[in-house]
């Protein structure tokens, strides 16, 4: 019996525990976003250091449902007038990903040695799950694409926050809860509701399912009056801890060794992603008269649910947002395999010219 708890249940209740440490030191230095870099940056530490950290997959999707409705109370009707203006806005953006897509893959083949499927796949700005199955499918260097795409995700979430500053933005508000608390003889119905919409949209295959389910369902409940108000923060909080904690968690495994030998590749293209996406924010911001720090978080390439959290702790518009990654994701869906076909044929003809 002690055995079982200690191979199922305790790396869960260490690793929870770290995440919250973290939290509560990352919040005590004056971080940005201290409830999602402090988890994720403790516990990425722990995970390199040897340590065993666990996410279950129950919680993690609490949260997504948890955190899309709390984004919800954030879809007003004022900040869906200005959606008219949101095509320009993804045409730059789809512009942004081809440009990171294609040069980031040359960087990685000139500068790494990448091979050419490698370097592709390694540089694609989002959508892990679709690359690596895809890295499977066409034997790209699996290990080496995980890594840096895990590196990336993880370098995104604590640039961000610290960029805000630096953009105009001020000093960053602490998390509250959105527009007042939402009593909880609404707030229950709404969640479990959010949870079977999230569910049904899992079944589809859509991306982060579970989080926009919560999304759609509390924006359309706000949005026709029924309900009104956010997440209290006794359970907003332990949310976001609990994303910032899974993102550490996608280094369980990982040796130091192999950490510092991705290190420099990530770091490069993660700073490559992000300078165009900030260029394209920032061109996007004057086009459109929108705030520098919503673009920039939109147009990040970073992971969909964290961007995602992370426009409700930096007091972003949570609709735009949500619609920026959502289409990042289709874009990549499309362009992704010709790119491989084009790069499958490239690595024929290359073979059929070698003596």
């Amino acid at each position: 019996m002690r055995a079982s708890f200690q191979t199922a249940l305790l790396p869960t209740l260490v690793t929870l525990a770290i995440g919250a440490f973290g939290a509560a030191g990352a919040s005590a230095l004056g971080l940005p976003a201290p409830y999602l870099t402090g988890p994720a940056l403790a516990v990425t530490v722990f995970s390199i250091s040897g340590g065993r950290t666990d996410m279950p997959a129950w919680l993690r999707d609490t949260c997504f449902v948890a955190i899309g409705v709390n984004m919800g109370a954030g879809v007003t009707p004022e900040a869906l007038h200005t959606a008219s203006r949101w095509p320009l806005s993804l045409i730059v953006l789809a512009l942004a990903v081809i440009v990171i897509l294609v040069l980031g893959a040359r960087l990685m083949r000139r500068i790494f040695g990448f091979d050419r499927m490698s370097a592709l796949l390694t540089a694609c700005p989002g959508h892990l799950s679709f690359v690596l199955s895809l890295s499977t499918d066409v034997k790209a260097d699996l290990p080496r694409v995980t890594m840096i795409q895990s590196l990336r995700v993880l370098s995104l979430t604590l640039i961000v926050p610290f960029l805000a500053p630096l953009l105009g933005h001020g000093d960053l508000p602490v998390p509250v809860a959105r527009a007042g608390a939402m009593p909880m003889v609404a707030l229950l119905p709404l969640l479990a509701g959010s949870a079977v919409l999230g569910l049904g949209l899992l079944r589809l295959k859509v991306p982060a399912a579970l989080l926009l389910g919560g999304l759609g369902l509390s924006a359309l409940a706000q949005g026709s009056g029924v309900v009104t108000g956010g997440l209290p923060v006794w359970m907003s909080v332990p949310a976001f801890v609990a994303m910032g904690t899974m993102i550490g968690t996608r280094f369980s495994g990982v040796t130091l060794r192999m950490f510092v030998q991705a290190l420099g590749a990530s770091l490069m293209l993660t700073g490559f992603a992000a300078l165009i996406s900030l260029l394209a924010a920032a061109l996007v911001s004057n086009l459109l008269g929108l705030p520098i720090l919503t673009a920039l978080i939109a147009f990040a390439p970073g992971g969909l649910e964290t961007m995602m959290a992370m426009s409700l702790l930096l007091n972003a518009d949570p609709a735009y947002v949500a619609v920026h990654h959502v289409f990042r994701l289709l874009v990549l869906t499309a362009i992704l395999p010709i790119a491989v076909a084009r790069t499958r044929a490239a690595i024929a003809r290359s073979r059929q010219k070698a003596p």
